[in-house]
């Protein structure tokens, strides 16, 4: 199995990773520790390149916004009339957030007026169970667990050979699930010691996940994600054989006729 070049393109944008960031840690939008969130921010946007993942420019954009917002607050700020101090550097990227958190809500409105109201209109539209939904999570979450397996993992600057096949840590995760009901995200990752092991198990979550051989879900947001397998599928029913057609009769030959009485 060759290596996976992974490119995300349904990303909502760096303002939706700073809401989660917001969220995950209990911030005051109106209050944000510009150096923690830039950090945080930064180490997620480091977290995306070594999965090769696909940074989009908007969210280079918003992490150099974001350090320049921080450059300015540690200036000492311009006194104007009264004695007050200047505008706050972090107003514009508050009414940016401002702005995005009402679109996100009237999204939300939006899409479940739409799935309370879908089946008024359509007939026999699809209703999947939570056992089809083999994708089930936030895909922050995901990147949650590989932040914090490369926050454990020992660091090393050795030129790493290949090593670790996607094949290997595919069987690892399949064996860890044997028997089992279901396994946490982070206990996939706690064996591994380098950071190229925990690409490469990330990969192996992916390929079984597109392979639909696991499922990997999210009951509420922020808890713990967990590795279901795969319900198995029914297999298709065999046709009934066919039955052989019956050996035909021997063609029967005619009696013999009754002899005739012969006239003296």
């Amino acid at each position: 199995m060759s290596a996976i070049d992974i490119h995300l393109e349904n990303f909502e944008g760096p303002l939706d990773l700073l809401m989660h960031l917001i969220k995950k840690n209990n911030l005051d939008i109106y209050d944000i520790p510009i150096s923690n969130i830039t950090a945080e921010y930064l180490q997620y946007l480091d977290v995306m390149k070594s999965l090769n993942l696909e940074v989009a420019g908007e969210f280079l954009v918003m992490a150099a916004t974001l350090m320049q917002i921080k450059a300015k607050m540690l200036l000492p700020a311009p006194e104007v009339q009264d004695g007050e101090n200047g505008p706050d550097p972090r107003g514009a990227l508050v009414s940016m957030l401002e702005e995005y958190q009402r679109y996100k809500e009237a999204s939300r409105e939006m899409n479940g007026r739409f799935n309370k109201f879908k089946d008024s209109f359509y007939r026999g539209s699809p209703v999947f169970t939570s056992e089809e939904k083999y994708l089930d999570l936030d895909f922050y979450a995901l990147m949650d667990a590989v932040k914090r397996a490369f926050v454990r993992v020992e660091a090393s600057r050795e030129v790493e050979a290949d090593q670790f096949p996607i094949e290997s840590r595919v069987a690892k995760i399949e064996k860890m699930l044997e028997g089992r009901e279901w396994m946490l995200l982070d206990d996939v990752f706690a064996s591994e010691t380098r950071r190229l092991g925990v690409i490469t198990c990330f990969m192996a979550l992916l390929e079984l996940i597109k392979q639909r051989k696991i499922l990997v879900s999210q009951d509420e947001a922020y808890t713990e994600v967990r590795i279901y397998p795969a319900p198995p599928q029914a297999a298709p029913a065999e046709p009934a054989p066919h039955a052989e057609p019956a050996a035909e009769a021997a063609p029967q030959e005619p009696a013999p006729e009754p002899p005739t009485a012969q006239q003296n």
